[in-house]
């Protein structure tokens, strides 16, 4: 048994700025983000968002999610919400307010209903199952985006790379396409908000063209990566004919980086902001954060210790006294956010941590892999693998097998990888997603993607990268199962209570 300690460093290899062939769509789904504004498309529903005080503030399924805007409005006008391409999407159409500027199976479910799958957001080109989808397919061609908020995005498998990849599941027909070939997988589309503390972008890190990793270049090079992810969107995402021109870029880039949100009340602790917590995402916008900030392993350039109670929220709630009417909530939301901090837990099996540290268990706590303070990210680009994206049933791991069958996972192609060299020569992984192997072409990497940012999950169900788990339930489960935390039914429902008031 390990403890983690600032004694342990991972070498990070450097490769997040390495660039392969994709395909991969923007969605399309725009809700109005003013009050009696008219949604630019009138077959899309207006799923209410209205601004008060300066915070914008749209209902969820458990209560109200907020976005605040550091120039004080957010404008319909920018070229975010532009059409610049050939096919009607826009960087809006599948990052939604209503949906923490993700996007939500719900979401998508109410615009194929409106637009009878006509919108854009079901375009074939990655919008539907494959590119051979027509409009006659109906809901069946668009299921995996209907049900679990799924963009297709096929990666090109990198020159040189360790492995070779095989089609061992192909529900739909266009596993592996084309020449080089290209691998299909699906996942969730990533918020365009509080992305200050980013440190890598993209699950893949596909688009973080300058590393993120470093105080003093951070705030450029963020907007050096922003501006080329929101280049490649619009030649790719939006099949645009000609790059945006620069002053579009930029305009985008600032736009998202002026976005801050977060879940502002929640039906059963009311506002998240009372009784002096801070939920809610005016904090947000003045929150600490630089690279490494309260990095477990090590890595923090102020040299201090990490801290695992790394989120402080609702911290005045511990102690709150009384039966008002939303008094056994709120002290339930505290309570989980001290199972989140302090909960001890069992790290095992995790590519990117386990093995990078040669150590087979690590006791930690959610917070080990969740650190930067009141956001939930990893403060450095270290992507790791907890098995989401294994196949069950090729699966040995007892704890990941058991995790996995908490999981309502969409049926996705599973593919052979088999490591035909480097250190890992001779193994056999099964996948629906290899992940930042697509790109740095190394079998050490297979699985591996970033942990997003965690505020707002109420609004942007269903979770994990593959969409796999349709409640916050689910989600604690599968922790709970995969890392042996042995949770009571009270610390499960108070976690869910946290998580779902961020």
């Amino acid at each position: 048994m390990t403890t983690l300690s600032v004694s342990h460093r991972l070498a990070w290899p450097g490769l997040w700025g390495q660039r392969v062939p994709l395909v991969v769509v923007a969605g399309a789904l725009l809700l109005a983000c003013e009050p009696d504004r008219t949604p630019l498309s009138p077959s899309r529903p207006d799923l209410a968002a209205g601004a008060t005080g300066g915070i914008f503030l749209s209902p969820d399924p458990t209560g109200q999610i907020a976005t605040v805007s550091t120039t004080g409005a957010i404008d319909p006008g920018n070229p975010f919400f532009q059409s610049l391409g050939t096919n009607g999407r826009s960087c809006g159409s599948c990052h939604l307010q209503a949906s923490a500027f993700g996007l939500s199976a719900q979401a998508v479910q109410a615009v194929f209903a409106t637009s009878g799958g006509g919108d854009p957001l079901f375009a074939p080109v990655d919008g539907a199952n494959c590119p051979s989808v027509t409009p006659a397919d109906g809901r069946e061609g668009h299921s995996l985006l209907l049900n679990n908020g799924l963009i297709r995005v096929a990666v090109a498998i990198p020159a040189g790379a360790e492995y070779t990849v095989t089609a061992e599941h192909d529900p739909y027909g266009c596993a592996l396409t084309g020449s080089p070939t290209m691998v299909s997988v699906y996942r969730r589309p990533l918020p365009t908000v509080n992305l200050r503390f980013l440190s890598a972008v993209m699950f893949d890190g596909r688009e973080t063209i300058q590393p993120l990793t470093d105080k003093s270049t951070f705030r450029a090079n963020l907007k050096t990566d922003l501006a080329h992810q929101a280049m490649d969107a619009t030649l790719i995402h939006a099949q645009a004919a000609a790059s945006p021109t620069a002053a579009q870029v930029n305009a985008i880039v600032n736009f998202e980086l002026a976005l801050f949100t977060a879940q502002q009340v929640d039906n059963s602790a009311g506002a998240l902001d009372a009784q002096r917590a801070t939920g809610g995402p005016d904090a947000l916008v003045s929150a600490p954060f630089y690279p490494g900030i309260n990095d477990p392993l090590g890595d923090n350039p102020k040299g201090t210790a990490f801290d695992p109670k790394a989120f402080t929220i609702f911290a005045p709630w511990q102690e709150l006294s009384g039966s008002g009417r939303n008094a056994d909530a709120r002290r339930a939301v505290a309570r989980g956010q001290a199972v989140f901090n302090t909960h001890a837990l069992s790290i095992t099996g995790v590519a990117g941590l386990n093995d990078a540290l040669g150590v087979p268990v690590i006791n930690g706590t959610c917070t080990t892999c969740h650190d930067t303070p009141n956001v939930g990210n990893h403060s450095r680009p270290v992507p790791l693998d907890i098995g989401t994206s294994h196949a069950a049933s090729h699966e040995s791991d007892a704890h990941v097998v058991a995790a996995l069958s908490q999981l309502s996972a969409p049926d996705l192609p599973v593919y052979r990888v088999a490591c035909t060299a480097g250190p890992l020569a001779g193994a056999v992984r099964y996948t629906s997603d290899p992940g930042r192997a697509l790109i740095s072409g190394k079998c050490a990497d297979l699985g591996r993607i970033k942990g997003p940012i965690l505020r707002g999950l109420a609004a942007r169900a269903p979770f994990f990268h593959n969409g796999a788990a349709g409640t916050l339930d689910q989600v604690v489960e599968f922790y709970n199962l995969r890392f042996e935390m042995g949770l009571t039914n009270q610390e499960k429902g108070d976690l869910v209570a946290f998580l779902r008031s961020l």
